[in-house]
């Protein structure tokens, strides 16, 4: 099974490229790494079979399909019990406007990413987050600015350690 230790440069090249472009030709993949296509296919193969690629998908443009305001909400439960929080998961899964979720440890119990259109779609989430039992306290804040793009992986050379031969007596 391929662990990320076991990623080289070219394998870090490839899901770069894949993640922008995931109908990327293979014979485009191969050229813009600086493989030839066998290599490329068989890395690619070993990428998916271990499971660091789960699979290809079209991004979707949220700002267009749900809202360009970008809100995360933090969310503390009145009880940490599993029906409790498994309605709540369930209820926030069904919501368009939730990009991503998250159960976290600290002061609240959820952080969650949604996006929504203006303040008057963030008070209809809200209140749809309100209604949800269990619910015991909410908090948001806006983003300002985007730092790092959302949509696709940004994986930097990783530096592999050259192996090192053994010193003496070991």
């Amino acid at each position: 099974m391929t662990k990320a230790a076991d990623i080289d440069d070219h394998d870090v090249r490839i899901l770069n490229a894949l993640s922008e472009d995931g109908r990327i030709s293979w014979r485009d993949l191969s050229d813009r790494i600086g493989l030839s296509l066998t290599p490329t296919l068989r890395r690619v193969r070993r990428l998916e079979e271990s499971g660091i690629i789960k699979g290809y998908s079209a991004r979707l443009d949220r700002d267009r399909l749900v809202g360009a305001m970008t809100v995360f909400i933090t969310v503390t439960m009145e009880r940490q019990i599993d029906d409790v929080l498994r309605a709540f998961e369930a209820k926030i899964g069904a919501q368009a406007e939730i990009v991503s979720a998250f159960l976290v440890t600290g002061v609240s119990d959820y952080v969650i990413h949604a996006a929504v259109r203006d303040l008057e779609h963030y008070r209809d989430l809200l209140a749809e987050l309100t209604r949800i039992p269990g619910v015991a306290h909410i908090q948001s804040s806006f983003a300002l600015k985007a730092i790092t793009p959302l949509e696709t992986g940004n994986l930097r050379p990783l530096h592999v350690p050259e192996p090192r031969a053994p010193e003496e007596g070991e």
